[in-house]
């Protein structure tokens, strides 16, 4: 729809609003060999080793970062100049924990000992390949990827940083990244599971059990609820590029070319020894709607609103992912 054909205010009233209870079931077409089939094509696909570490905003230049990822203790900073670095958490000397070392002009020094490292390879400690896309950082681990490294990772297309405003979530769950990408690839269940967010929610468009020459892709028609009757209906297509992440793209609508994504980091196991995952979303906004500039200015007041919202959301989608988890582990997932 061309900006001059929409209305001025973005909201839309529910004329014969459902209740929750006597909206379509959906369980006939969330078909398990679906949504199995998609999640087995997406863990097939190639991340090159690469794993999301953090917001990038969360990541500096005067305090170090840490982070347990895929079972590997990670150090993560800026150097001199704003680049990130990161490597093993550990100090080569007796161990201690870098995360609580203090940076100073690029250089991290260790609280124990005083132990330098500038981010180059120093007295057995070498650094880990770091990407920052503007919004994520990025660690490579080769060792425990296991793959054919690729020299970036894999990121989904997204709008451009200067019309945008982002905010980034992290939730950890007791649960593996396949739990999560399976909860992203089933669609049909946001208005039952979700009914304070969404509503009038339609698959109109779904990958077959095999895959074939279609796009592997999830097309929803959903209406976002804001209050009462009001709702912004949108149209979202869900795609998943490697192997632990599911983007939702905003291909029509309010808020057309905004992206969701998705990123599902392995940590280290829980004192039980269950997996535990963080869900990292990033949530990348744009609008060519004149008051969206009120809001890219007003970014630090509406960036906690978003991770609000985000936060209600996964509060639901980890006890889905955490059960899927347990059902597999004791061999009781159906399907």
């Amino acid at each position: 729809m061309p900006p001059d054909a929409r209305p001025r205010i973005p909201l839309r009233l529910r004329r014969r609003p459902e209740r929750w209870e006597r909206q379509h079931p959906t369980w006939r077409e969330a078909r398990p060999a679906v949504i199995d089939g998609a999640l087995k094509r997406a863990l097939a696909r190639p991340s090159g080793n690469w794993f999301v570490l953090g917001a990038s905003d969360g990541i500096g230049a005067r305090r170090a970062f840490g982070r347990t990822v895929a079972g590997v203790e990670v150090v993560a900073w800026r150097d001199a100049g704003g680049r990130p670095v990161a490597g093993p958490g550990a100090c080569p000397h007796l161990g201690a924990p870098l995360a609580e070392g203090a940076v100073r002009c690029g250089t991290l020094r260790c609280r124990w000992h005083g132990l330098a490292l500038d981010g180059g390879p120093f007295a057995g400690w070498e650094p880990f390949p770091a990407y920052d896309d503007g919004v994520l950082v990025w660690v490579r681990l080769d060792a425990a990827g296991g793959e054919t490294p690729l020299p970036r990772p894999v990121i989904p297309p997204r709008p451009a940083a200067a019309g945008a405003l982002a905010a980034v979530h992290t939730a950890v769950g007791t649960c593996e990244p396949e739990d999560v990408v399976a909860n992203r690839l089933d669609p049909w269940h946001g208005a039952w599971f979700h009914p304070y967010a969404f509503v009038d929610l339609r698959v109109t468009g779904a990958p077959s059990e095999s895959g074939g020459e279609a796009p592997d892709a999830f097309t929803v028609q959903v209406s976002f609820k804001v209050a009462g009757r009001a709702v912004v209906p949108v149209t979202a297509v869900f795609t998943a590029p490697e192997p632990r992440t599911v983007v939702m793209h905003l291909a029509d609508g309010e808020g057309r070319g905004s992206v969701v994504e998705t990123h599902a980091t392995p940590l280290a196991p829980d004192d039980r020894g269950r997996p535990r995952t963080a869900v990292i979303e990033a949530v990348v906004a744009t609008s060519d709607r004149r008051g969206f500039a009120l809001a890219r200015a007003a970014a630090p007041l509406v960036r906690p609103l978003v991770r609000a919202a985000a936060g209600r959301l996964w509060r639901d989608d980890l006890a889905y992912a955490e059960r899927r988890w347990e059902l597999r582990r004791s061999g009781r997932l159906p399907g």
